[in-house]
């Protein structure tokens, strides 16, 4: 899952981004308003978190320009206001969520994670699996064969876009743009290094393997055939 957040206000981005990042979100920052829409018309992103005070272009505004050029883009408006006026605004403008400062990054994630549920349109979005392999988003929980995997927050994120696209085959080029919050050079060897960690967590002690190397194309991440 990849985000974007708009935040002039360098001490919080930082807390942001932190906990984003430790939640094995991929999440990329915009200083002000100009460039955060610069970059939704750019990257596809799942969700924004954008801040209403911001230079160059503040956040209403930028929130209406997406929606009248029909961008549905989930949106979460951070603002020190705190009057219901102002949050009412901004929700009938086209926010989907409003959330006053200052906040728990607890409650953020929260609802961040419900937006991505509510706009991914499937019936089954806190739970993801394959053949034997489980995954719960809610409580970012992994196991296989009903044995616990213990991954690290990027390992996660890996194994949950497999498992969102299981017999996709995905490129390193797209594992890149979902799973890091910048773009490295496709040649880097960054994305053979993690998927050799996680497949030594979820395949090396199964006999049935899961995740494939299809070599110079990509990976790919599927049940054996019956």
């Amino acid at each position: 899952m990849r985000l974007l957040l708009v935040e002039d206000d360098h001490q919080i981005a930082e807390f942001i981004l932190k906990g984003f990042r430790e939640a094995g979100y991929a999440v990329d920052h915009a200083q002000d308003g100009e460039e955060g829409l610069h970059l939704m018309q750019m990257v596809r992103y799942d969700a924004a978190v954008v801040d209403i005070m911001l230079p160059r272009l503040d956040g209403i505004s930028l929130l209406q320009l997406l929606r009248n050029r029909g961008q549905q883009l989930p949106i979460l408006i951070l603002s020190a206001k705190q009057t219901a006026d102002e949050r009412v605004d901004a929700l009938q403008r086209g926010a989907d969520d409003y959330l006053v400062k200052p906040f728990l990054f607890a409650e953020l994630l929260a609802r961040i994670q419900a937006l991505l549920r509510r706009s991914s349109g499937t019936t089954e979005t806190t739970r993801l699996g394959c053949a034997d392999l489980r995954m719960d988003l809610v409580r970012r929980e992994v196991f296989r064969g009903g044995q616990r995997l213990e991954l690290q927050p990027r390992e996660f994120a890996l194994l949950e876009y497999l498992l969102r696209n299981a017999g996709k085959i995905l490129s390193k080029t797209m594992i890149l743009e979902q799973v890091w919050d910048f773009r490295f050079d496709p040649q880097t060897n960054v994305v053979d290094v993690l998927v050799c960690r996680l497949r030594n967590k979820v395949d090396r002690d199964f006999p049935v393997k899961l995740i494939h190397t299809l070599r110079g194309i990509g990976y790919v991440l599927k049940a054996p055939e019956e």
